[in-house]
C-alpha cells in the first residue's frame, strides 16, 4: 500500500505496520507533549543495531513512554553517541558494522557505569556469560518483544537510583512553596496544616517531589506506587492524581504544582521562583 511502511523482522519479534505519515506524526506529537526543558530533562536510551526494523519500532515505543531515544546504525557512531549524549541506558547489539557490540561494551564500561543491555540472535551460553562478564548490566537474545525490552530498561534504571540513593539518601523533609513533606513522620503538610492523604496518594506525590522537574511516565508511577504486578485499570492513576490535586491545589482546573504532560505522564514543579528542597 503506497505511504505505508511495514517493519517485520524474523529474528526480532517485532511486527509493526503504520502508516509512513502516522509514525512520523506519533513522534512529533510525542516529543511536543513535552516542553523544550523537558525533553532535556527525560530519561535518554541510546540504542545501536543496525537493523532499521528493529530500531525504529522501538524509537517509536519508546518515545511513546516519554524516553528520548537515540540510534546508531555502527558500532563506531554508537560509541560516540554515547561518549557525547550520556545516555541514561545503552542497547547494545553484539553484531554491529565497524565496532563490535563486544569492543563497545568493553570500551563503554572502562568508562563510565552507564547501564547496558546487550541484544544478540546468538542464544548461546558463552556469549550469555562473555557478555555480563565484560560489563553489561542485562542480556536479551532475539526474537524478544517491545514490551520485554521495556521492562528491562525500567529494571536497570530502577536498580541505578536505587544505588544512587544508597549512596546519596535524600533528605526525609521536601518542601516546595507552602506544600511540606515528610518521610519520617510520613506525613503532608500545607500551610502548615496536615492533609489526610490516601496510601497511594501519599505514595504519588513523595514519588514526584523526589523527581521534581522531571517527567515520570504513567507506566513508572504504576510500577512505584502499585507495583510491576498490578495489573488493574490505568484510569485509577488518573483517579488518583485527580485527588491528589483537589488536596494540594488551590485550583485543581489550573495546577500550579502537579502537571500533566499529555500522553506521557506528570512533572512535579514548584511554584515560580522557588525550589523543592
Amino acid at each position: 500500500m503506497l505511504g505505508q511502511r511495514e517493519f517485520v523482522h524474523r529474528n526480532s519479534g517485532f511486527r509493526l505496520v503504520v502508516a509512513r505519515h502516522q509514525l512520523d506524526q506519533s513522534l512529533e506529537t510525542a516529543n511536543r507533549a513535552m516542553p523544550e526543558n523537558t525533553l532535556l530533562m527525560s530519561k535518554t536510551i541510546l540504542i545501536v543495531d543496525d537493523e532499521p526494523a528493529i530500531t525504529e519500532p522501538l524509537r517509536y515505543s519508546l518515545t511513546r513512554e516519554g524516553y528520548r531515544v537515540l540510534v546508531a546504525q555502527d558500532g563506531e557512531k554508537g560509541l560516540r553517541l554515547a561518549r557525547e549524549e550520556k545516555p541514561d541506558v545503552v542497547v547494545l547489539d553484539l553484531m554491529l558494522p565497524k565496532l563490535s557490540g563486544w569492543d563497545v561494551c568493553r570500551i563503554l564500561r572502562a568508562e563510565s557505569g552507564v547501564p547496558i543491555i546487550m541484544l544478540t540472535a546468538r542464544g548461546e551460553e558463552m556469549d550469555r556469560v562473555l557478555g555480563l562478564e565484560l560489563g553489561a548490566d542485562d542480556y536479551l537474545v532475539k526474537p524478544f518483544s517491545g514490551r520485554e525490552l521495556q521492562a528491562r530498561i525500567h529494571a536497570v534504571l530502577r536498580r541505578r537510583e536505587l544505588d544512587a540513593l544508597e549512596k546519596n539518601p535524600p533528605s526525609p523533609l521536601m518542601q516546595a512553596g507552602s506544600l511540606v513533606l515528610n518521610e519520617e513522620q510520613r506525613e503532608v503538610l500545607r500551610n502548615g496544616q496536615p492533609l489526610s492523604l490516601r496510601l497511594k496518594e501519599y505514595e504519588l506525590l513523595r514519588v514526584l517531589m523526589q523527581r521534581a522537574g522531571q517527567v515520570v511516565t504513567r507506566h513508572e508511577l504504576l510500577d512505584l506506587v502499585w507495583g510491576e504486578d498490578w495489573i488493574g485499570d490505568t484510569r485509577t492513576l488518573d483517579v488518583h492524581i485527580r485527588r491528589l490535586r483537589e488536596k494540594i491545589e488551590d485550583d485543581p482546573d489550573n495546577p500550579r504544582y502537579l502537571l500533566t504532560v499529555r500522553g506521557v505522564g506528570f512533572r512535579f514543579v514548584a511554584p515560580k521562583g522557588e525550589d523543592v528542597r
